[in-house]
């Protein structure tokens, strides 16, 4: 009883986590920007600070708020522009997914494949003991000559 319950325990710390990990992250309230108003406010002066990920830029205005914008291309005078007017510029590595992702994508579907095989094989060696494939199996037992309470002439109607 107690190993079916932590087993049940970790499974769903298990299934918690993986939809944690799967869902968007929530982030702060960040203005969205198209990357035209983001030039644009490059060229005025509006913008403190930058964050570039791949194709992804994010950072604060002079006002102190946040924002993000998607870069369609890669724009080679993009850095060139953001330099001239003083932006302070960081970039980041592209995201990497996470450990635990990546060992669900590739190997959950092998493991579960060889559990359910294991399942059936134990099933078919199970031999006089019950379990979910044990029916049409015979329960008849051995009795001894001294175990035996009906007679011939219990049967007989002699």
């Amino acid at each position: 009883m107690l190993k079916n319950f932590f087993l049940w325990v970790i499974i769903a710390i298990v299934l918690v986590s993986v939809f944690n990990n799967f869902q968007p992250k929530q982030g702060s309230a960040d203005e969205q920007l198209s990357y035209s108003d983001f030039i644009q406010k490059v060229k005025v002066g509006e913008i403190n600070s930058a964050t570039i990920q791949d194709q992804t830029i994010s950072g604060k205005l002079q006002s102190g708020k946040t924002f993000t914008t998607y870069m369609p291309t890669l724009d080679d005078h993009l850095l060139p522009t953001l330099l001239d007017k003083g932006v302070n510029v960081k970039g980041e590595p592209p995201a990497q997914e996470s450990l635990l992702t990546h060992i669900f994508i590739s190997w959950f579907p092998m493991i579960l494949l060889i559990a359910v095989w294991v399942f059936f094989m134990r099933q078919m060696q199970g031999g006089g003991r019950g379990g979910a494939f044990s029916f049409g199996r015979s329960r008849a037992r051995m009795l001894g000559e001294d175990q035996v309470k009906i007679t011939f002439l219990d049967v007989a109607g002699v």
